[in-house]
C-alpha cells in the first residue's frame, strides 16, 4: 500500500489510537533507510515478515523494496504495511510519531515504536542526525553500519542516544524491541 504520508496516517489517527488502546495494535515498527545488494541485506525482509500480526510496519526510503510486495494483511481495516515514502519524506514519519505521542500524552520515546534503520548515504546520515537532535533514542542500525561509525563514534552514540547495531537475528531483535524490560543490561 502506498500513499501513507502524514496526511493519510493522521487522518486515521483517532482510529489508530482506539486500536492501540483496545490492544488490537500492540507496536509500531518504522523500517527504513537505504537498500543495498550485499548479502545479508535480507535482514529487513525477515524482520517485516516476522512482525507479529498485532503490529504495524511503517516503511520509509529505498530499503522498503526488499519487502514492499509482501501482504501483511490488515488490523481492522488498517493495512499492516504502510509506505510513508522515500527518505525525503522522513518529515512525515517525524510528524506521525509526534502526533501519536500527543494523542497518548507522552514523549515519542515512550511510544510503542521501534526504529530499525539502514544507513548508507549522506542524506540518510543527515536524517539520523535530525532524529538524534530531536532526542529520539533507541534507534537500531544495520546490518552494515555506516563508514563513519568507528568504535569511538559507536560508543558515543550508544551512551548518548541508546543506538544499537542490529544483530544477525531479526527475530531476536524484534523480541527485544517488543519486550525491552526483559533485557538484562
Amino acid at each position: 500500500m502506498t500513499g501513507f504520508a502524514h496526511h493519510a496516517v493522521l487522518g486515521l489517527a483517532e482510529n489508530i489510537v482506539e486500536k492501540v488502546k483496545s490492544g488490537a495494535i500492540r507496536h509500531f515498527f518504522l523500517v527504513g533507510g537505504c537498500d543495498g545488494a550485499r548479502p545479508g541485506r535480507n535482514y529487513y525482509t525477515e524482520f517485516v515478515e516476522n512482525a507479529p500480526s498485532d503490529t504495524l510496519v511503517l516503511t520509509l526510503a529505498c530499503g522498503k523494496f526488499r519487502f514492499f510486495d509482501r501482504d501483511l494483511g490488515e488490523i481492522e481495516g488498517i493495512p499492516r504495511l504502510l509506505d510513508i515514502g522515500q527518505c525525503n519524506d522522513a518529515y512525515s514519519a517525524i510528524l506521525i510519531a509526534q502526533a501519536l505521542a500527543d494523542a497518548f500524552g507522552c514523549e515519542v520515546n515512550d511510544l510503542p515504536l521501534s526504529l530499525v534503520l539502514s544507513w548508507y548515504e549522506q542524506k540518510a546520515v543527515a536524517i539520523l542526525l535530525t532524529l538524534l537532535s530531536l532526542g529520539i533514542r533507541g534507534i537500531r542500525l544495520g546490518p552494515t553500519l555506516p563508514q563513519f561509525m568507528t568504535d569511538n563514534v559507536l560508543q558515543l552514540l550508544v551512551e548518548q542516544f541508546g543506538i544499537q547495531p542490529v544483530s544477525n537475528s531479526p527475530q531476536a531483535d524484534m523480541e527485544i524491541m517488543l519486550h525491552p524490560a526483559s533485557v538484562k543490561h
